[in-house]
């Protein structure tokens, strides 16, 4: 598993334009059973795969935090919302609550992230290959095969079955 971890960035590579046609090609004709076969692919791969294994999502990316992220999360911690951003969190580029740096702060040694429970949105949906409309976020997809072990196995499956 490390060793693909290691490699995905160039494999992503390697496959981005051949993923971006065929992200385009979705766009402009959409299956009508794509969120079914998105869906299937998802549950498929997640079977297999153990992200407490990888954990690459935490150690080379940040969420974005919303408001009630950081609300459940202050609350959890027994801190002011304001504590809770000054103490972790930071304003990016495009104006988004996100860590201040990573890895994830909240990542422990064995891959286990000590606030699970009330962690944010954009954790518990990575790498959002299980959502609806899934043709929307072709783009965060693309990156998230880089990242993400799970997804980029999902995008070669998935450009396997739908021609």
């Amino acid at each position: 598993m490390q060793d693909f971890i290691k490699n995905l960035p160039k494999l992503a590579k390697d496959k981005h334009n051949d993923n971006k046609k065929f992200f385009a090609k979705l766009k402009k004709k959409q299956p009508k059973n794509l969120d079914y076969v998105m869906q299937e692919l998802h549950e498929q791969e997640f079977k297999r795969t153990d992200c407490l294994q990888c954990a690459n999502c935490c150690k080379t990316t940040g969420p974005l935090f919303t408001d009630k992220d950081i609300e459940r999360i202050s609350k959890h911690f027994k801190l002011k919302p304001q504590q809770f951003i000054s103490q972790y969190l930071r304003i990016d580029e495009d104006n988004d609550y996100v860590l201040q740096s990573v890895p994830c702060t909240f990542l422990g040694v064995d891959n286990y992230c000590s606030i699970y429970q009330v962690r944010p949105k954009a954790c518990s949906e990575f790498p959002h290959t299980g959502r609806k409309k899934f043709q929307q976020i072709s783009n965060l997809t693309l990156k998230n095969v880089a990242i993400c072990p799970a997804a980029f196995n999902i995008v070669e499956e998935m450009k396997r079955r739908i021609k």
